[in-house]
């Protein structure tokens, strides 16, 4: 079971970096990195309505309290930002590097998330978490270094 996870974990990085390509090219034909971006999320909120619809789910009352204020649009706030940026960046550097880069920023916070425990999941970060991190992360310089 966990190895199809992983495998669905790697797919999911193949359509994020998919959808930056087509992201980045409608910003580029608008001339406007923050229309592509305002599209991108009309799209996943149509698809998302259309499945929780299909699905016939919805949220009670009770349980749309329970959820704190601010995770209603913290995410959002943050998939908006790091999307712009990634569309933004892709026309000047280029797909790989910005990728990588962003692969790089991700693997750190992730480390450190892990470890202190925030958005309510904590990991063990041993050596070999630390190394194998170190490792990516000089690969991803190698990867952008002329």
């Amino acid at each position: 079971m966990k190895i199809f996870v992983y495998l669905l974990s790697f797919v999911g990085g193949v359509f994020l970096a998919i959808q930056a390509g087509f992201n980045t090219q409608l910003g580029n034909l608008t001339k406007n990195t923050l229309f592509a971006v305002t599209i991108n999320f009309a799209v996943c909120t149509i698809l998302g309505i259309s499945i929780l619809t299909f699905k016939n789910q919805s949220l009670n009352t009770i349980t749309f309290q329970k959820v704190p204020f601010y995770l209603w649009f913290v995410g959002g706030l943050f998939s908006f930002f790091g999307l712009f940026l990634y569309f933004y960046s892709i026309p000047k550097i280029g797909i790989a590097k910005m990728i990588t880069l962003g692969l790089c920023g991700q693997i750190i916070i992730s480390m450190i998330a892990g470890k202190y425990g925030w958005f309510g999941v904590k990991e063990i970060i041993g050596f070999k978490q630390v190394l194998g991190a170190i490792v990516m992360i000089l690969g991803i310089f190698l990867i952008n270094s002329k």
